[in-house]
C-alpha cells in the first residue's frame, strides 16, 4: 500500500512538471496518462478529469502556505522578526514549490466554477490568516482589510519572480527581495499609513 501511495505521489509530481512546463490547457488526459506511464483508465480511476487533479495540486499549495503560517505563529517573534521570518518563509517555499506557484497563478482559471469558488475560499482563508499573523489593523474597514490581505499575499507570492532575469547570485537575490518586501510591508503596516487609508 505504501509503495502504491509513493508511486502515485511520484505521478502527481510528474503531472505538476508537465502542467508547469506546457500549460494546463495544452495537456490532454491521454498525453497526461502517457507522461505518467499510466493507462488513461487508470488515471480516470484516481481523477475524473484533469481539472480535479489541478484542484488537488492547488489545494496542496494552499495547505503548504497555511502550514507555513501555522509554524511561524507557533514560534511567534517580535514584530520586526515576524515580518522577516514571514518573508523568508515565503521565499523558501517559492524555492521549494516553484511549479505550484506557477500553476496557481497561471492555470486556476481553467477550473470549473465550483472549483474556482473552492480556490477563492482557500485563498481568502490564507489571506485572512496572513493578516491575523501580522497583527491588528484597527483603522481599516472590512473591505479594506480584505484588500490589504490580498495585496500582502500577492506581494509575498509574486516577488520571487521579479528578479528572475537579473544576473544575481542566490544570496544577492534573496537579500534584495527581503529588503524590497520589508520596505513595502513595513510602510503598509505602520499606523500613519493606516490612518491615511481610513
Amino acid at each position: 500500500m505504501a509503495e502504491r501511495c509513493s508511486r502515485f505521489a511520484e505521478s502527481r509530481d510528474k503531472a505538476l512538471e508537465l502542467f508547469a512546463s506546457k500549460g494546463f490547457g495544452q495537456v490532454g488526459m491521454r498525453e497526461l496518462a502517457s507522461h505518467l506511464g499510466l493507462a488513461p483508465g487508470s488515471l480516470y480511476h484516481h481523477y475524473p478529469s484533469k481539472q480535479h487533479l489541478l484542484l488537488d495540486l492547488i489545494e496542496e499549495f494552499y495547505d503548504e502556505l497555511l502550514g507555513t503560517l501555522a509554524r511561524i505563529e507557533r514560534r511567534r517573534k517580535a514584530p520586526d522578526d515576524l515580518l522577516r521570518t514571514l518573508i523568508r518563509a515565503h521565499l523558501k517555499l517559492h524555492r521549494e514549490m516553484p511549479r505550484h506557484f506557477r500553476l496557481v497563478e497561471r492555470d486556476s482559471g481553467c477550473l470549473n466554477p465550483d472549483q474556482q469558488q473552492r480556490v477563492r475560499q482557500l485563498r481568502e482563508h490564507y489571506e485572512h490568516r496572513l493578516l491575523t499573523l501580522l497583527g491588528p489593523l484597527p483603522r481599516l474597514g472590512d473591505a479594506a482589510l480584505r484588500a490589504t490581505g490580498h495585496a500582502v499575499a500577492s506581494l509575498l507570492n509574486s516577488a520571487p519572480g521579479w528578479l528572475d532575469e537579473q544576473p544575481l547570485t542566490d544570496h544577492e537575490r534573496e537579500t534584495l527581495l527581503e529588503q524590497l518586501l520589508s520596505g513595502a510591508l513595513e510602510r503598509l503596516l505602520t499606523p500613519s499609513s493606516q490612518s491615511a487609508v481610513a
